[in-house]
């Protein structure tokens, strides 16, 4: 295997939380105070490795996203995500893992 197939992880959770709250790259760009580019958030997404700093970065501004979309009461129930939540090669991911924040997610009207 050589190194640039080592930095490829695939999909990551980060692409599926992001979908489930209907969130678009430009959404963590828009909200990142970091300059966070749609560049490094597409890399996020589909597993290309990331820092550590960069994967925190990326996390912070999902929270934000995510943060601004939520009722007032919604908020203090509210998990933020980490980095070990989003990527399977960060340190301390588990892949049993479930979603604490499910209950908040936006439900689809019939």
């Amino acid at each position: 295997m050589n190194e640039e197939n080592e930095r490829n992880h695939g999909t990551q959770r980060i692409d599926a939380i992001m979908a489930r709250w209907g969130l678009e790259n430009h959404d963590l760009v828009d909200v990142s105070l970091e300059q966070l580019t749609h560049k490094q958030v597409q890399k996020a997404r589909q597993g290309r490795q990331l820092t550590l700093k960069m994967m925190q970065k990326v996390a912070r501004a999902l929270n934000v996203a995510i943060w601004n979309r939520l009722k007032a009461e919604q908020k203090d129930s509210y998990y933020e995500y980490i980095h070990r939540d989003l990527f399977s090669y960060a340190k301390g991911y588990s892949p049993d893992w479930s979603d604490p924040n499910d209950a908040l997610l936006p439900r689809k009207r019939p």
